[in-house]
């Protein structure tokens, strides 16, 4: 009996240590291991350093937690059983290969901070707690990279890392552990992939510079119409402004002389109503009617040696072409000429 039960305690030994092993090579990397400073000897006089928890156990039952500081424990009985770090710790979360929504296998690695809350959740909650968490990591940064397509990857780097803090805050909260910050490094996109992405860059740049090149035109066109139109206001206002004030001028310039013709009239009355008026009107019409006369007689002198001129040598072709008349005998020119000079006379 005894031997059969030494078999069967050896067998689930084996079974154990089997599953742990497959368990830790399962891993595809080994995560960091955290520093702490071991598992001390009870000595019964202990100190605990600032910013680590040790759990004692009392025969092998969970006792109580020591704080920083100097600490009593009884030799034999009290026993410490795990040593937790209160500082922030950093696991580097290992890459993995995960698939969009639009059917693009990505290549994501990342880097996960946590900090141990509650020493006894760390210690008794879970058996690895740095293995649970990256592998919750990894699991719900496959889950969230399926519902957003390869674009909104790239733009929503900062709401997947928050969606992925949640999720392992959730999870993670019945082991003592709390996630402060997840961020991803490096994302790797296949050749192809990536190929396409760059042409799709080249022809929107190529698109935005053929829009704004488009724009710049239109406003320059703009532009160019609305100073032709201000140009023509001010041209139009121009030439109102220039009429007006020519119509202005000519006006005050009327205004002046019928002025100054009223007062001449106003003048000339106040000299006709003084002594001998009457005869000084009529000296001043006898010498204008003379002036006029005088012109009129030099009008008509000028006027008769052009046409003097005109038909002298159409009077001397005809005495040429004609037989001579009788001296008695005078033309109607002559005579013309001879009564316009007794009338200038």
């Amino acid at each position: 009996m005894l031997s059969r039960a030494g078999i069967r305690v050896r067998s689930g030994l084996g079974l154990l240590q089997h599953s742990q092993q497959l368990k830790r090579t399962a891993r595809l990397a080994p995560p960091p291991c955290r520093w702490n400073s071991g598992l001390p000897v009870n000595i019964g006089v202990l100190f605990v350093p600032q910013q680590e928890a040790w759990v004692v156990e009392r025969m092998g039952k969970f006792h109580r937690i020591l704080e920083p500081g100097l600490n009593f424990l009884i030799p034999l009985l009290d026993r410490i059983r795990y040593v937790q770090s209160l500082k922030e710790i950093v696991i580097n979360v290992p890459e993995q290969s995960a698939v969009t929504l639009d059917n693009v296998t990505l290549q994501i690695d990342g880097v996960l901070y946590l900090r141990v809350m509650d020493p006894y959740k760390a210690s008794y909650g879970v058996e690895d707690p740095e293995y649970a968490v990256t592998q919750l990591a990894q699991t719900t940064m496959r889950s969230e990279l399926g519902k957003l397509s390869l674009d909104r990857v790239f733009r929503e780097r900062e709401s997947l890392n928050a969606s992925i803090v949640d999720a392992i805050n959730q999870a993670s909260d019945c082991w003592g552990i709390r996630c402060l910050r997840y961020e991803i490094k490096d994302i790797h996109v296949p050749p192809r992939v990536k190929e396409s992405m760059q042409m799709q860059v080249e022809a929107e740049r190529r698109k935005r510079a053929t829009v704004l090149e488009s724009e710049g035109t239109r406003e320059s066109a703009i532009n160019v119409a609305e100073g032709q139109k201000q140009a023509q206001i001010l041209a139009s206002e121009a030439e109102k402004a220039e009429q007006i004030n020519k119509a202005a001028g000519e006006a005050n310039a009327m205004l002046v002389k019928a002025r100054a013709k009223a007062e001449a009239i106003q003048l000339l009355a106040a000299a006709l109503a003084q002594q001998h008026g009457n005869a000084a009107a009529s000296l001043s019409v006898a010498e204008q009617y003379v002036n006029a006369f005088s012109k009129i007689a030099k009008d008509s002198n000028t006027a008769l040696g052009i046409y003097t001129t005109l038909t002298k040598p159409q009077a001397v072709k005809t005495q040429d072409e004609m037989p001579p008349a009788r001296e008695d005998s005078c033309s109607p020119a002559t005579e013309m000429l001879k009564a316009e000079q007794g009338s200038s006379s």
